[in-house]
């Protein structure tokens, strides 16, 4: 049987080959990698199927709790209307992998808007090219502008007005500059205007709307700024910011908050108190607290220490505050915190049969006991309020760092190290699994790749495989 290595090259000089038999009507600086040359050749999953990866963002639709829309932070958005036992993937063929925000329509579910690019400042989160609407429910997209965002983080749509939309945008990690701020069209998305700027390196991470007057807005804005040598978290230019008037002109709030340089901020409104507001501030990269005003931001009281862990308030931070009891609030983080005094005291999440480091929440109105979770390893629900799970298992979307082939005959093997789901292997043979072709399975637990452990028995989240061994397919090597 012909080794990969022979196929790879066979491919190679087909390539090669391909520009001097191209037929003489075709332009003469027409790539050698442009689309036509791949149009023979097909992609397959091969999975690992019942893995799951990162979430950006969740959606449960109010008067249809089974419809799920989901945002990937690298792939695309989803949606379910059978509370996930199957899924349709929306946003192929769109611009952008990275899903950072979702905004629904209240006045109709079948609009969505989606932000792309991660809302927040870890290495590994692809950007965005803009944002797009849905009027169909995810069946095909319109983009409505903001190329130059890159990232963002939270879209409202006005709940009596579908054509007045406001738009966090954390702006470029990267470098300075793009679109950043807060944002507002009342076109549908036609033009937009910068209603809250500052500096060239600060955006906007969190945005809120008081539900009895929309109003009133109340806006975290965030500086910081990422290089391959630094992380610079913080600056002057965060802090908190109101409006009185749909984002028009903005006020900061000041009082009772504290000086110095702000990182990321975590902010949320009390649905069922307005006038209440929660606020997670970073300080010094791994310091700061949570702060908590009764009078709608005009002076703010300290109520712990708490900030977001793991790899700092940077890959978390976001706050959400409960629909069903007053002063229930919860923080993600790598162990997510649920405080039921308003902040001043924390319990820790229980992750017994769950993924850590979480980045979204979802609830449903009309039981207080359910909670969706979205971390890095999926999607989790409960009907107990935390004290069990059900994992989504069926999302294949994990991200992959890096990835390897063997030499193993007659089906070689895939290894890939994942974004904190351990490293994955298996065939590229759906033969190796009868019945289970279509989802590209392999044989071992129903399609979950085995997850690859070192020596010592323990799984590594992030192991990257650099090469398979040629002579032994049982060996990988990683760093």
């Amino acid at each position: 049987m012909t080794s990969f290595r022979g196929l790879a090259g066979l491919l190679l000089a087909i390539f090669i080959s391909l520009p001097a038999c191209a037929q003489s009507d075709k332009s003469a600086d027409e790539s050698a990698l442009s689309s036509g040359t791949f149009e023979a050749f097909s992609l397959r999953n091969i999975g690992p199927a019942f893995m799951s990866g990162r979430i950006g963002d969740i959606i449960i639709v109010p008067d249809a709790p089974a419809t799920w829309y989901v945002a990937v932070g690298s792939g695309g958005v989803w949606k379910t209307e059978n509370a996930g036992t199957t899924w349709t993937s929306l946003f192929d063929g769109q611009g952008s992998y990275s899903i950072g925000a979702l905004g629904a329509d209240p006045s109709d579910p079948n609009r969505i808007w989606v932000g792309p690019g991660e809302n927040h400042g870890g290495r590994h989160n692809g950007f965005g090219d803009g944002i797009y609407k849905s009027d169909d429910g995810g069946a095909s997209w319109e983009k409505k502008g903001l190329e130059a965002s890159e990232h963002i983080s939270k879209i409202i749509v006005h709940p009596e007005d579908p054509n007045t939309v406001w738009v966090a945008a954390q702006g470029p990690l990267w470098s300075p500059g793009g679109e950043r701020g807060v944002f507002k069209t009342t076109d549908g998305g036609e033009t937009w205007s910068n209603v809250l700027s500052a500096g060239e390196y600060t955006g906007a991470t969190e945005l809120v709307i008081d539900p009895r007057n929309p109003d009133r807005l109340y806006a975290a804005m965030w500086q910081h700024h990422r290089t391959v040598a630094a992380y610079i978290g913080g600056g002057a230019e965060s802090g908190l910011w109101t409006s009185e008037d749909g984002g028009e002109t903005w006020s900061e709030l000041t009082t009772g908050l504290p000086e110095g340089n702000m990182g990321k901020i975590g902010l949320t409104i009390s649905p069922m108190q307005p006038d209440v507001l929660y606020a997670a501030i970073e300080l010094d990269l791994r310091e700061g607290g949570v702060w908590k005003s009764t009078n709608r931001g005009a002076s703010w009281e300290k109520q712990s220490d708490m900030v977001s862990g793991g790899t700092g308030p940077h890959y978390y931070q976001e706050l959400y505050a409960s629909p069903h009891y007053f002063d229930r609030i919860y923080l993600v983080s790598n162990t997510s915190q649920i405080s039921n005094d308003g902040g001043a005291t924390w319990t820790g999440l229980n992750n017994e049969y769950k993924h850590v480091d979480d980045h979204a929440i979802a609830f449903r109105p009309d039981n207080p006991d359910y909670i969706m979770f979205g971390s890095d390893g999926g999607l989790y629900e409960s009907y107990d309020h935390t004290a069990t799970w059900r994992f989504i298992d069926n999302l294949p979307v994990t991200q992959f760092y890096k990835v390897a082939v063997d030499d193993a005959e007659p089906f070689y093997n895939v290894f890939g190290g994942t974004q904190d789901n351990n490293s994955q292997g298996g065939s590229v043979s759906d033969r190796q699994c009868p019945g289970h072709s279509k989802l590209g399975l392999v044989c071992h637990a129903l399609g979950r790749w085995p997850p690859i452990s070192d020596r010592a028995g323990q799984s590594r989240h992030h192991v990257c495989p650099v090469a398979a061994g040629q002579s032994d397919p049982r060996r990988s090597y990683h760093r």
